[in-house]
């Protein structure tokens, strides 16, 4: 008999995907066997069971995530409440008891990753668990992700370990209160439950502790959802497990337009196709802007495979991410991208070439060709639009929109790239830029964005070959001599970047700092000449400098965060985390509920400021103690995620 909630009591559930969509009973067999990992054709979900883990203890809520859901904190002062709370939060978010209503399913889809179709893949490690309706009239699909094997886990065994659980919890947090579309996260449950992973693919496995996250969306249905139908693929032999079941098909589009895209079932409610071709417009739309904030954030997702794209639009499966640092068109945030398919700079083309393969993925309940003809004449320029506009207001141009301003971002890109700055933070200074022409603070100011420009140290660093000489030579020989058979090993990418990275190496060996710094300088005062002209002009297009000054700094502090979630804030709450103690998981959550300052300056550990400096050049524990807005420490290149 399961134990009864109190705190969780009130959620009702309505698990209105389960009803509208087909579900696969497992077939009958040995206890165990539910999970046992099948093809499943003909169905979108499967029914699956979590598995307890020992001893489930709470890391960390997110009190605005719960709050979707009518879950109010108790008062600071009640300890008592507090804490039965979160013992039954870990209870029930562990996936060790089941909520009355709960219905947990695993979800069928299928992917193209990195480039290639990968067949069946499904919620090898994620419970769909039910959608509760609140009294504010929403819907939320809870997910636990996690909690056990699924027919859909390969040979994996369904579980993800406190490093990855911590990440996905914070990160989701984080793009929300950044402004960007993302599902949620209620709340990260550690245990003493332990798996094997070899981290790094090194050889060097270690057992590392069992977590879950309770994850929150208007639905997890995704580009791959609809791939289930795909016939075998011609390059890797593989097929959907429901190859020719188009009335599935028909059943998943009614079922996702008419329940997250009600205004378009309402304008089409007898032409299909016409109602299909809107749909797929919308989701294009939303996908093209969605990548626009990430680019304008500088947020790398890492795997953006299609079954890591929502149908509805939102930032989806949190895995090796990473937000920039130096800024780097060509940044890879995922080691185990080795060609650099979703680097930073890549991440629009690749979302529009994922959009195709969900074109692909509804012919023929919409005709690819129309779909095709949607995709050519929306992604591109909703893009260029929300990426400009949004620019416009990290640099502060409130008043005008001049043909110019599209050159004038892609020189301050430049000029961030060439002089190695750091995105948040020289995006960060701007907002204080003294545009009264020929003000004496310029040369402060300067001083200022310089120092966020990366030293020489940090770039010989950054730019330290990877591959033995050897390997090297041997490479450059098979470039002449056989140039297909490397295009065909895919290390042609590979090999340019080393060869970037051999050469920038040579250069950095003949300058000296002082040399770097003056380039530097000059680089900026010449784009700052240029960006100051421009603010001149949207100063004259207002009636009040003063009022529109004022606005000037309000949208842009409204735009330009302080806090993001770097790799090594992430590493430091894991690392705590993983010695027992959650509080910088708690302390990192809650500075970045106010990205953009303000409330947020309360979490920064005290007396960081003073010390960054110090810590800058350190590692372990003390290099830690620095502001979470200073520039990563060096030890920070060393950080790999995959």
């Amino acid at each position: 008999m399961e134990p009864a909630p109190r705190w969780l009591a009130g959620l009702r559930f309505d698990n209105r995907a389960l009803r509208a969509l087909p579900v696969e009973t497992p077939p009958p067999g040995p206890e165990g066997a539910p999970s046992a990992p099948r093809p499943v054709p003909g169905a979108c979900f499967s029914r699956a069971r979590p598995e307890p883990l020992r001893r489930p203890r709470v890391v960390a809520l997110s009190e605005p995530a719960l709050a979707l859901l009518g879950l109010d904190a108790p008062p600071a002062a009640d300890a008592a409440a507090r804490e039965a709370r979160e013992a039954e939060a870990a209870l029930f978010f562990s996936g060790n008891a089941l909520l009355p209503g709960a219905e947990p399913a695993a979800h069928c889809y299928c992917g193209h990753q990195f480039g290639q179709f990968a067949g069946q893949l499904g919620d090898g490690a994620a419970m769909y668990l039910g959608e509760v309706c609140t009294e504010a009239g929403e819907r939320w699909e809870l997910q636990l992700k996690g909690a056990g094997p699924t027919p859909f886990s390969r040979q994996a065994d369904g579980r993800k370990v406190l490093r990855s659980s911590i990440r996905e919890f914070l990160c989701s947090e984080a793009m929300f209160h950044l402004g960007i579309p993302t599902t949620r996260a209620g709340s990260c449950v550690s245990s003493q439950s332990t798996v094997v992973r070899d981290a790094f693919y090194d050889g060097n496995p270690r057992p590392e502790p069992c977590a879950v996250v309770l994850r929150l969306a208007p639905t997890f249905l995704r580009f791959g959802s609809f791939e289930i139908f795909k016939p075998r693929d011609e390059h890797t032999g593989r097929a959907g497990p429901s190859v020719g079941r188009d009335d599935i098909r028909l059943q998943m589009l009614d079922y996702v337009i008419s329940t997250f895209y009600p205004e378009i079932q309402a304008s089409h409610p007898g032409d299909h196709v016409q109602r299909h071709a809107a749909f797929f417009r919308e989701v294009t739309r939303r996908t093209a802007r969605l990548v626009a904030e990430w680019q304008c954030v500088g947020f790398c997702h890492g795997v953006l495979n299609t079954d890591n794209m929502s149908i509805v639009g939102l930032t989806i499966d949190y895995g090796p991410f990473g937000f920039l640092d130096r800024y780097d068109p060509g940044h890879v945030c995922n080691a185990s991208d080795t060609a650099g398919r979703y680097s930073y700079g890549k991440q629009p083309e690749v979302c529009r070439w994922n959009l195709q393969k969900l074109a692909e993925a509804l012919d023929p309940a919409l005709p690819l060709e129309l779909a095709e003809a949607i995709l050519a004449q929306e992604f591109d320029a909703e893009f260029g639009r929300h990426y400009l506009q949004k620019m416009r207001r990290k640099l502060g141009l409130v008043q005008t929109e001049q043909e110019g301003d599209g050159a004038l971002v892609a020189q301050l890109l430049e000029t961030m790239h060439l002089t190695g700055a750091d995105f948040t933070n020289s995006f960060y200074l701007l907002s204080s830029f003294p545009a009264a022409p020929e003000s004496p603070d310029l040369d402060e100011f300067l001083a200022a964005l310089t120092a966020q420009c990366a030293s020489l140290e940090e770039l010989r660093l950054a730019f330290r070959p990877q591959m033995d000489p050897r390997q090297l030579a041997m490479m450059l020989m098979l470039a002449q001599s056989n140039p297909q058979l490397l295009a065909l090993i895919g290390t042609r990418a590979s090999l340019a970047r080393e060869l970037e990275r051999v050469e920038q190496q040579s250069r950095l060996e003949q300058l000296s700092e002082a040399e770097l710094h003056s380039k530097n300088r000059s680089r900026w005062a010449a784009w700052l000449h240029d960006y100051r002209a421009r603010l001149e002009k949207d100063r004259e297009a207002s009636g009040d400098v003063a009022t529109w000054q004022a606005e000037r700094t309000r949208v842009m502090r409204a735009n330009n965060p302080k806090y993001v979630l770097r790799n090594y804030i992430a590493q430091g709450a894991i690392e705590a985390a993983e010695n027992g103690d959650f509080s910088e998981v708690r302390r990192v959550l809650k500075l970045l509920e106010t990205p953009y300052g303000g409330e947020a300056e309360a979490a920064e550990p005290e007396g960081a400021a003073e010390a960054s400096e110090v810590a800058a050049e350190t590692s372990g524990a003390a290099g830690r103690r620095r502001s979470y807005s200073s520039k990563p420490p060096l030890w920070a290149a060393e950080l790999c995620v995959t």
